[in-house]
């Protein structure tokens, strides 16, 4: 515990740069010196992407979930999401045949996400290891599970240390989750509006280890205090202990979660494990709520189209003839409210014609009492093919959303039709 106390003492409210208190501390201790994680599937993207997926799997007593939740990876993204992240898995178990088979799994159903290089395996040898023997025992911990735990946040550390180069973001998921459509999107753009606010992650599930998305450039430190306190205690509370150590007082999580547990039984001797995730939604067929607001728009309408056409719940559609780059059309609710999904149709139904091909939606927050506007919008997605269709994420500062406006970002060829703006709200 030396090297957590000189941290602790060299902390003082006056500071602010407290990762490079750590990365001073680390000078001395090169845990990571004799490690050589091998790759066993797949290469590396010549160039950095944005987002790194990284899990952990090992052998488990009863049955693996791993290509269940590289499925989900994948299918739950769209095309162009894909473009934008590397998945990056760590065959963490020394059993060479347990290997041996799920590199043939993993080669013959994802083939072709390995040749666009979307997707990398790679093992940690067991030389590269700290003692296993011999370790501290907390908590009266049994020495089994202590070093079932211990080992893990090596593998979690050789994971991390391997994706550091590879892209701006690395998001950790445990090995048998599934993910909500979308879910790139939405980090993309939770992450482009905390782009420039202090933090060390950003959670987008509260279970364990998983949907804790790093800056790749904190990564080292992290590896290193993993590494430092492998023996202490599990990595999800070592991840507390390090936001501490760095100022992070309260996690900065977002609702509802990305990520749900689907397995049954824990990785350590196969017990039962029921463990869900209650803030996880899974897509929402019901009705959209639409409530009481008023429609503000900067677009030109025909005389017989009336801006309340594209709210309302019935088949009545706003026809703008006309639209301008900066043009908007904005929904006004009545009284503040916590909105979780957002729907926005434009062009006709049957030909898709009238489509608003650039723009995006935003969500307003009010904090002057305004009547027709808000003063402070956060962007929520872009149209694509003239919609948009997704959840609304909101940290635990529980903010009520006043506004939705659609923004048009590029001048239309020809007028444009919105058919419906869809509110949902708790």
């Amino acid at each position: 515990m030396v090297a957590w106390q000189r941290a602790r003492m060299q902390i003082s409210p006056s500071r602010t740069n407290h990762l490079e208190t750590f990365k001073d501390i680390q000078k001395n201790s090169e845990p990571l010196k004799n490690v050589n994680s091998c790759i066993l599937i797949g290469a590396p993207p010549l160039k950095k992407r944005l987002l790194t997926i990284g899990i952990s799997s090992m052998k488990r007593p009863q049955r693996s979930y791993l290509l269940d939740t590289l499925e989900s990876l994948f299918y739950s993204s769209s095309l162009s999401e894909q473009k934008h992240f590397i998945v990056l898995v760590h065959l963490a178990d020394p059993d060479p045949m347990w290997r041996g088979q799920v590199i043939s799994n993993i080669s013959t159903i994802f083939k072709p996400y390995i040749q666009a290089s979307q997707l990398v395996v790679i093992n940690t040898p067991l030389k590269s290891y700290l003692p296993l023997k011999s370790l501290k025992r907390n908590s009266n911990d049994a020495p089994a599970y202590v070093a079932f735990r211990s080992k893990r946040n090596m593998d979690y550390a050789f994971l991390m240390n391997f994706a550091t180069n590879h892209s701006d973001y690395f998001l950790m998921i445990e090995d048998d989750v599934k993910c909500v459509p979308g879910f790139v999107t939405q980090i993309a753009t939770t992450v482009s509006a905390w782009e420039n606010k202090p933090w060390v992650t950003l959670e987008f599930s509260p279970l364990g280890f998983t949907g804790k998305l790093f800056r790749t450039k904190d990564l080292p430190c992290f590896v290193n205090f993993l590494l430092l306190f492998y023996q202490e205690m599990p990595c999800d509370s070592l991840l507390s202990h390090f936001h501490d150590l760095l100022m992070q007082q309260t996690p900065v999580q977002f609702l509802p979660s990305l990520f749900q547990h689907m397995g049954n039984y824990f990785s350590f001797e196969g017990k039962l494990n029921n463990l869900k995730d209650k803030e996880f939604e899974e897509d929402d067929i019901s009705s959209p709520n639409n409530p009481a607001a008023s429609i503000y728009t900067s677009l030109k309408a025909t005389n017989d189209s009336v801006p309340m056409n594209a709210y309302s719940l019935n088949k009545n559609f706003f026809y703008a003839k006309s639209a301008e780059a900066g043009s908007h059309l904005t929904v006004v609710l009545d009284s503040p409210a916590k909105v979780f999904r957002v729907q926005v149709l434009t062009g006709s139904d049957l030909k898709g014609e009238n489509q608003l091909k650039e723009g995006q939606i935003e969500l307003g927050y009010d904090f002057n009492d305004q009547i027709n506007d808000c003063d402070d919008y956060i962007l929520l997605g872009l149209l694509v093919n003239g919609i948009l269709n997704k959840q609304v994420l909101s940290n635990k500062s529980g903010k009520k959303v006043k506004c939705v406006r659609l923004l048009v970002t590029a001048t239309p060829s020809s007028g444009i039709i919105v058919r419906h703006i869809n509110i949902w709200v708790k």
